[in-house]
């Protein structure tokens, strides 16, 4: 690896806007620096069309810590001269620039790479410059193959050699000053060798002394040779080179960013007594359940005081019982607010303990955090100009008509006071960060202001490099796009809605594609607390299988809301409505997980499958197949190498048997078509073997509606079965 110059970290910048609020601080741009003197104006190479390169670089790119960050790039100049181009690359806090060459990867293309190796952020930029020595090599290949005399060439290709002994040093000047002498005047290599060896001036007298009998063609098959050409490489003129003008980031995050399995549960429905409230030490002893079905997140909704005041009875009732417990998102009593826990799930020394407990088996505890207040919540009293008010005078409660949230608050984050506002709401995530959590799930984020979430995820990371965040928020395109630019790890998406197989299709192809799969990392969910899709309703336990099957395989994130998915709760609250009846949300509920109708086993095999499959671990090789039947869809993963090739297959249908022929590219994958290859269905638990690249399967909604293949191939060395 070539050390680049020194360059320090530009420094922060801070914007200020029309009203002189102070925004998000953010680094200045890093590339070419303005030269007044116009050299920039004598830079003959092109670099555009960068990749990942998100909003112009006004947002960091994502990526694992650990992988391959892949750059590519157009780089070329005016007529045909060749190329060549590094990819720069160093750490936040690094003064010194590393370079990597960049490779060839398609007409005026090149691509490079470099290892992420430690959380946080990384800067990179692209340095080209026109390769005058291999420029010159493919012009005296030319000339001769067409038996021309380049008698004139070899001098001109001596001084670049010359040229690049005098950037060298040690062994390296000695080579390529030997080398240059061999193409000026044909003296025999060995000669040359020791004349270096005695004293480098003694050297350049002697090679002018020489006399140049050799014939030109001998002195071009050295011009020519890869030694002499690979030895060049290292020493090339970087005086006309053109820096990327862009300075680019990428956010280094740890692997479950890319790759987790995330089960939600209600601390509060775990106890083993009717009729009492569930407690941190209750859900310990959930713990191995969660983990024995291969989750590795455990999401809890809000755990802090709820309030009285409007609190909604069952099924979201206006008018609560005394014994109603209240929605979790309406945060906040007498006995505290975000940084407290409700006195009945115990203390904050109990959740510490839930939180090590839970790392035992695996799991890391997934925070749900609500900027929102209940009528009770302290900050009411102590801030209320944090607060809109309505003309009356009272506080504006939360509104979705024709829904109404009498007993949350939402933050006014246009208030006066919104900086001492935006330090307290970081303050939260501090705290939690503090108790040993380090995934946050947050609640409709939306609704609040993009500079808000660049600023406060920036901060937390810059300390706490290892957090993660999970942006609930169903809601357009562009908004949910938006939030993941600003730093959101995660984000929900409307999988639970795509149920067609044009519709899956297509909206999984634009999450894997670029540029959104550059910032975008998708998680899938079937269901939530509030999501209740009309599939689930009338599918059956065929309908949530397909579901399990879909979420798991086409994103290397997803999650259930449990156990009601895997008991298979499927009542609404009215028709048409996507609200559970009598929903967890509202009161306690009591989940018999030892049903034997229970989806526990395969909801196990699942996740099995996942973690022993590394194509399943990202959603870069996802790639769907011909699958001649509208109700069946067919798509595959792949590592890169193609020694792990996962195959998906699945009857959208629910009710009916569907027959389907799929065709899979096994040539782009290594296998013989005209050879029988053996094929392991995962998911089914069956072993057969395939012939060519279309098959027929039949999917029937009691059996086997869906299909997890492995392929094995002569070029597919596969790694061990599901775990």
């Amino acid at each position: 690896m070539v050390r680049g110059a020194l360059k320090r970290a530009a420094p922060l910048t801070t914007r200020v806007s029309r009203d002189g609020r102070a925004l998000p601080a953010v680094r200045a741009p890093r590339g070419a620096s303005v030269d007044p003197e116009g050299s920039q104006l004598r830079e003959r190479v092109v670099i555009e069309s960068v990749r990942p390169e998100v909003d112009s670089g006004r947002f960091p790119a994502k990526a694992v810590v650990g992988q391959w960050f892949v750059v590519g790039a157009d780089i070329f100049a005016e007529y045909e001269p060749i190329v060549s181009s590094v990819l720069r690359y160093r750490r936040d806090g690094e003064a010194e620039w590393h370079e990597t060459p960049m490779q060839p990867a398609g007409e005026d293309h090149y691509a490079g790479a470099f290892v992420v190796d430690q959380l946080g952020t990384y800067y990179y930029t692209i340095e080209a410059w026109i390769d005058r020595f291999e420029t010159w090599r493919r012009l005296l290949r030319r000339k001769v193959a067409a038996r021309q005399d380049v008698s004139g060439e070899l001098k001109i290709g001596a001084a670049f050699v010359r040229e690049a002994a005098a950037r060298a040093a040690g062994r390296d000047r000695k080579q390529l000053q030997a080398a240059a002498e061999r193409i000026a005047s044909g003296t025999p290599p060995r000669e040359r060798a020791r004349a270096a060896l005695r004293d480098r001036k003694q050297l350049q007298a002697a090679a002018e002394r020489i006399a140049s009998g050799t014939p030109p063609r001998e002195r071009a098959r050295a011009a020519l040779a890869d030694q002499l050409a690979t030895l060049m490489r290292r020493y090339p003129d970087r005086g006309r080179a053109t820096r990327y003008d862009k300075g680019l980031l990428v956010t280094v995050d740890p692997p479950k960013a890319a790759f987790s399995a995330w089960y939600e549960l209600f601390p509060r429905s775990w106890s083993p007594e009717p009729g009492r409230h569930g407690t941190f030490r209750d859900v310990e002893a959930v713990l191995a359940y969660v983990a024995g079905m291969g989750f590795d997140v455990l999401y809890l909704p809000p755990i802090h005081p709820i309030g009285r005041s409007h609190r909604k009875g069952k099924n979201n009732s206006l008018r609560a019982k005394a014994t109603d417990p209240g929605s979790p998102w309406a945060i906040g009593s007498d006995e505290g607010g975000h940084k407290s826990v409700h006195p009945d799930l115990g203390s904050l020394a109990d959740f510490r303990r839930l939180v090590a407990r839970a790392n035992e088996y695996g799991l890391e505890i997934a925070l749900d955090i609500a900027f929102q207040c209940s009528p009770d919540h302290p900050y009411v009293k102590e801030h209320p100009e944090w607060f809109r008010r309505r003309p009356d005078g009272s506080i504006q409660y939360a509104e979705n008509p024709p829904k109404k949230y009498e007993d949350i608050y939402p933050f006014d984050f246009e208030t006066s006071d919104w900086r001492a506002l935006w330090e307290e709401l970081k303050s939260v995530f501090v705290f939690w960060v503090q108790q040993g959590v380090h995934i946050f799930r947050v609640d409709n984020p939306h609704t609040k202001p993009f500079h808000f979430w660049e600023w406060v995820i920036a901060e937390i990371k810059r300390d706490y490099p290892d957090t993660m965040f999970l942006a609930e928020a169903f809601t357009r395109p562009r908004l949910m796009e938006r939030l993941a630019k600003s730093g959101f790890t995660q984000s929900y998406t409307y999988f639970a809605w795509k149920t067609k197989k044009d519709d899956i299709r297509d909206y999984f192809t634009e999450l894997t594609s670029a540029p959104l799969k550059d910032y975008f990392r998708p998680n899938a969910w079937p269901n939530t607390p509030d999501i209740l899709t009309e599939y689930l309703v009338t599918g059956g336990r065929s309908g949530f299988v397909a579901r399990l099957v879909l979420a798991a395989t086409l994103s290397s994130s997803y999650g259930i809301y449990g156990p009601a998915f895997e008991l298979g709760e499927h009542t609404p609250a009215q028709p048409g409505s996507e609200e559970y009846l009598n929903s967890e949300k509202y009161e306690l509920k009591r989940w018999d997980i030892a049903r034997k109708d229970s989806l526990r086993e395969i909801i196990t095999r699942v996740n099995a499958i996942r973690r022993g499959n590394p194509a399943l671990h990202s959603n870069e090789g996802l790639t769907f197949h011909l699958a001649d039947n509208e109700n069946v869809i067919c798509y595959s993963k792949r590592t890169e190498d193609a020694r792990n090739i996962v195959v998906t297959v699945v009857n959208l249908d629910p009710k009916r048997a569907h027959s389907a022929v799929i065709e899979l590219p096994l040539e782009e994958w290594g296998i013989d078509p005209k050879r029988a290859f053996p094929v392991e269905d995962l998911l089914n638990q069956s072993k057969s073997r395939w012939r060519g690249k279309r098959h027929e399967l039949r999917l029937k909604p009691k059996t086997s509606a869906s299909a997890i293949f492995r392929l094995s191939g002569k070029a597919t060395e596969q790694p061990d079965a599901s775990a």
